[in-house]
């Protein structure tokens, strides 16, 4: 039986003791119906929302629900550009607990109804990112689940198999979800808060001077560590929007495009009619079973034999697009610079001082480069010297290593009846590769190589000084 709004302020004045009640009245938002819920106003001035569970299950949603909100101190709540409620108080009821949070205006939109384009989608699209962007010690300092990408799909694995075991789960679903699961590099993603299935009508939507935006997000209770592709589940009952969600969100979060987001999205979605299904045969509730046996027969045929994997191909392009179109400041704090090995700068000035063309200048060697190593005899005059710090080199004369080329190549002698073939068909430095003796004269190779090398490094130095 449905708590009346009288009652419901009862509650109020149980979880803030000392305030009063001014006026109190029925609160719907078209939801589940899982909670009884009222807004009353306080003699204090302050409206507030309170919410009564009606099961056990929603007990503990709300519980949750508390837990999360305390766990948004104010530097959280800073980090978002939208208002999470207050908790204001708590109270245990006879049948169930109720929550006293803060009133916020504004209102909803069901995700079949959010429209393409800006707007809507996109204002929904940055405010999930700038969840999943939240520091993941929010959730970890207050002992919230945390999931490994590893233990996320270990979830959807086991939640397979218990369908599975149903029976009454159409084979085809199970083989479409079961062939997206062994695809292993669709896993890989980095983990972030999440809302653990957020839905757009847990936002509230206003109007102001900029135009539409997220006034607050309302649902906390699944606050956790895991794949932020749960939170954009819900995008598969928007179609007209989807591509504007996740374009907005990609553009808003400072992260490395995630190709199988939309998959795992869209495999989110399905397996709640699995869930529905698992409710109904854990309750024994037959009428809840064939619900969901129609919705997954249905959902087959929908999807006939389309495969989750295949749809990722595409995904990949639109992660690509998506990226060429982000703001160069939302990458500018990603080193993307390679770290190379530098000349020495005491054995290239000692080079450049003496008459000696036998100076060496080389580079360090690596344990994996042994093999390098054997192929520089003792007479070669490029033995490895230690690398240093870019900013440590000298400037270097083209003409006096057009020289050392010279010498470096004139040391270049066949070994064990093999020799040196200096290949100059691409502009750059020129690329040594082995050749069997006897199908070569070694002078005329020498010769070559020589010219070859000289000719690469002199189009080196002009392209250097241009």
């Amino acid at each position: 039986m449905a708590r009346s709004p009288l009652t419901l302020a009862a509650s109020v004045t149980s979880a803030l003791p000392r305030v009063g009640v001014v006026s109190v009245g029925a609160l719907t938002d078209g939801g589940t119906g899982r909670y009884d819920s009222a807004i009353a106003e306080l003699d204090d001035g302050r409206r507030v929302i309170v919410r009564a569970s009606t099961d056990d299950a929603a007990a503990a949603t709300l519980t949750a629900q508390a837990r999360a909100l305390r766990a948004l101190t104010p530097g959280v709540r800073g980090l978002l550009p939208f208002a999470a409620p207050q908790l204001l108080g708590e109270a245990d009821l006879d049948s169930g607990r109720a929550v006293v949070v803060d009133f916020i205006a504004g209102y909803h939109v069901d995700a079949a109804h959010v429209p393409a384009g800006p707007g809507a989608a996109t204002a929904l699209g940055e405010a999930i990112a700038a969840v999943h962007a939240l520091p993941t010690t929010v959730v970890r300092s207050e002992g919230l689940t945390a999931l490994t990408p590893d233990q996320s799909r270990g979830e959807v694995v086991r939640l397979v198999d218990r369908a599975e075991q149903t029976r009454r789960a159409p084979a085809a679903l199970i083989a479409r979800w079961r062939q997206a699961l062994a695809a292993s590099h669709l896993w890989r993603f980095e983990g972030s808060v999440v809302l653990g299935g957020v839905d757009s009508v847990d936002f509230l939507f206003a109007d102001g001077p900029q135009g539409l935006h997220i006034a607050a997000l309302l649902e906390w209770s699944g606050l956790a560590v895991g794949d932020p592709a749960i939170d954009l589940r819900w995008t598969s009952s928007a179609p007209a929007a989807a591509a504007d969600v996740f374009e907005a969100y990609a553009g808003a979060l400072h992260r490395a495009p995630d190709a199988g987001l939309r998959m795992r999205a869209r495999m989110y979605a399905e397996l709640e009619f699995a869930k529905w299904l698992l409710h109904g045969v854990e309750e024994d509730d037959e009428e809840v079973v064939e619900d969901a046996v129609a919705l997954l027969t249905a959902l087959a045929d929908g999807v006939s034999a389309d495969s989750l994997v295949a749809d990722t191909e595409s995904d990949v392009e639109d992660a690509l697009a998506i990226l060429g179109r982000v703001a160069p400041a939302a990458t500018a704090a990603i080193d993307t610079s390679m770290q190379t090995d530098a000349y020495d700068a005491d054995a290239l000035s000692e080079y450049l001082e003496t008459d000696d063309l036998t100076a060496t200048v080389g580079r360090t060697a690596a344990p994996s480069d042994s093999a390098a190593e054997e192929a520089i005899t003792a007479d070669s005059p490029v033995p490895p010297v230690s690398a240093t710090r870019p900013e440590d080199t000298q400037p270097i004369d083209p003409t006096e290593l057009v020289a050392l080329a010279e010498r470096a190549v004139a040391g270049l002698r066949p070994t064990d009846g093999a020799a040196l073939q200096v290949l100059d068909d691409s502009p750059g430095v020129p690329v040594v590769a082995p050749l069997i003796a006897d199908e070569i004269d070694p002078v005329a190779d020498q010769a070559d190589a020589e010219r070859a090398s000289r000719a690469a490094l002199h189009r080196w130095a002009r392209s250097d000084s241009e």
